[in-house]
């Protein structure tokens, strides 16, 4: 077991071609309209059919809001320290926080050396990389007093000023197969980030020792490493190998990458954009429910001895200046708290508006289930499957947001301007029904898969568990099948949208309906179900 507790993360591994630079950034931006987390791009300097990937990532990051984005990895010996730590630092802050650092020792020695990169050997590769995040950190580390020193056997920098911090702790991760950078990644690096392609079985585990190992030796936590994994493979009607077969397969094998193996970022190499969408709209959220519920059930212990022991913020630490962890990329703020004593899981009120005339139930006749017992205390573990559940909940409506904010934006012509010829109103606009089709359509199957779920799952042990509950469950199940008819709905919208452009209107009415339908019934779940859940002790 070797679960690391972090928050799942999900991102896609973009080829930087140079032949088709506005398909290359479209993927970037559908990546973000879909969803995922972060985008990378491979950097490989020498190679002329390949866009620059810094220049690559600011255009990306100007056409972008929300996604994290990082070279996969950076290519180190053709990129000076002191100069690509002020890069990274810059973008970081033009793009509001949302860069990482991927590094690499370096391969390909010959056309590095081609470049006018220097030749190492691996031992030699290894040592400068150590050197070079030194060089990083201290340029990061604005606030410390004196210039930048580093007297490296291959950088040395002498006095340099320091600065600019960027916006938030960059994380730095590793990309490393050796022993020798594995126990520099556990040492100075806040991750580790292998391709899946290039390991071999029993590879992760003994290279998550190695860094867990190195992490203790240095007064680390084990925990302060991500782990991160380039992913490749195809989607089929059955499955026909790793990685290759239905949604729910691969949904099943990356949960049992995260709780066996501690990954916690899968990122996957492909230029198809039906893939990303199938991995953001239905692998991920897949895997995060498949991951919650195996933690819920009862897994912290394994997590704290994964953890290993707090150790001596003292012991055989070197300096560090600059920032030496990662904080993990931001997560939906929520009102679902696990403390213990009085039930403290605070369900969403509807606050009762309403977007559309139609109305698909009568709100009145919603049973309601057993009222607490006021007398009765829970722990956090109790709670906790019921603060997930809001949780996902605000994933839904957050999303949901996102939508009608897309909507607004394509009415206006805002969006994906860049995607086409500005000049050619017709391929703007064409472009921008595609794209919100794809968001409505992915959003469309990740409520889909939530509520069957619950339906599998849940319910069935709600009402064995307490009969009283039948009814309320029986409601929210018949509620759950008018919603489908909703989302077929707004299935039609879209098709009628993409098909001519005077049917926003519809599509707009369709959204608006699904809105209201879907935000009471959240609402009246979690109302009716956060507490039994507790008291039930259901994961």
């Amino acid at each position: 077991m070797s679960d690391y507790g972090h928050d799942l993360v999900f991102g896609s591994f973009v080829t930087p071609s140079g032949d088709n630079p506005a398909g290359t950034v479209g993927l970037a931006v559908l990546a973000e309209q879909v969803g995922l987390d972060l985008v990378t791009f491979q950097d490989h300097p020498y190679q002329p059919a390949f866009l620059d990937t810094w220049t690559l990532l600011s255009f990306v990051a100007a056409r972008t809001s929300r996604v994290h984005l990082a070279a996969n990895v950076t290519n180190l010996p053709l990129r000076p320290p002191a100069v690509l730590a002020r890069s990274v630092a810059s973008l970081d802050l033009l793009s509001g926080g949302r860069v990482g650092l991927g590094l690499g020792a370096g391969a390909f020695w010959d056309a590095i050396e081609a470049m006018g990169g220097r030749r190492l050997t691996p031992g030699q590769g290894v040592r400068a990389l150590e050197e070079a995040i030194e060089v990083i950190r201290q340029i990061w580390d604005a606030e410390a007093r004196g210039g930048v020193r580093v007297d490296g056997e291959f950088y040395r920098v002498r006095g340099a000023k320091r600065g600019p911090a960027p916006a938030h702790a960059v994380p730095i991760w590793l990309g490393a197969y050796k022993p020798r950078m594995l126990q520099l990644t556990g040492r100075r690096a806040d991750g580790w980030l292998p391709s899946l392609g290039y390991l071999q079985p029993g590879d992760l585990t003994r290279g998550n020792a190695t860094i867990d190992d190195a992490a203790r030796e240095a007064g680390r936590s084990p925990q302060d490493v991500r782990r991160l994994l380039n992913i490749s493979g195809q989607f089929s009607a059955a499955g026909r190998g790793p990685l290759n077969g239905p949604a729910e397969q691969w949904a099943r094998e990356l949960a049992e990458l995260a709780l066996g193996e501690g990954v916690s970022t899968f990122i996957l190499g492909s230029d198809d954009p039906d893939d990303l969408r199938r991995f953001a709209g239905e692998v991920a959220p897949a895997v995060r429910e498949l991951v919650a519920a195996e933690r819920d059930r009862g897994t912290t212990p394994e997590l704290e001895r994964a953890r290993g022991p707090e150790p001596d913020p003292e012991a055989g630490r070197a300096p560090q200046p600059g920032p030496e962890r990662a904080p993990e990329p931001a997560v939906r703020p929520s009102r679902a708290t696990a403390t213990g004593g009085a039930f403290a899981v605070v369900p969403t009120p509807d606050d009762g508006v309403r977007r559309s005339d139609q109305r698909v139930w009568d709100e009145s006749t919603r049973p309601t289930g057993p009222a607490p017992d006021s007398d009765r205390t829970y722990t956090p573990h109790e709670q906790a499957t019921g603060a997930h559940l809001v949780q996902v909940h605000d994933g839904l409506r957050a999303e949901l947001a996102q939508i009608h904010d897309l909507i607004e934006q394509v009415a206006a012509g805002e969006i994906d301007a860049g995607a086409a010829r500005s000049h050619i109103n017709t391929m703007t606009m064409r472009q921008n029904r595609w794209t919100l089709g794809v968001y409505c359509e992915s959003y469309c199957r990740i409520v889909t898969t939530h509520h069957t779920i619950e339906d599998q799952s849940f319910f069935p042990r709600l009402r064995a568990r307490d009969p009283r509950l039948g009814p309320v469950v029986d409601r929210l199940e018949q509620e759950h099948h008018v919603i489908h008819d909703v989302l077929e709905g707004v299935d039609r919208a879209l098709v009628a949208y993409v098909g001519s452009p005077d049917g926003l209107a519809e599509l707009r009415a369709a959204v608006d309906l699904l809105t209201d339908a879907l935000l009471s019934h959240l609402s009246y779940e979690e109302r009716e179900l956060v507490e039994p859940l507790a008291r039930l002790g259901i994961a």
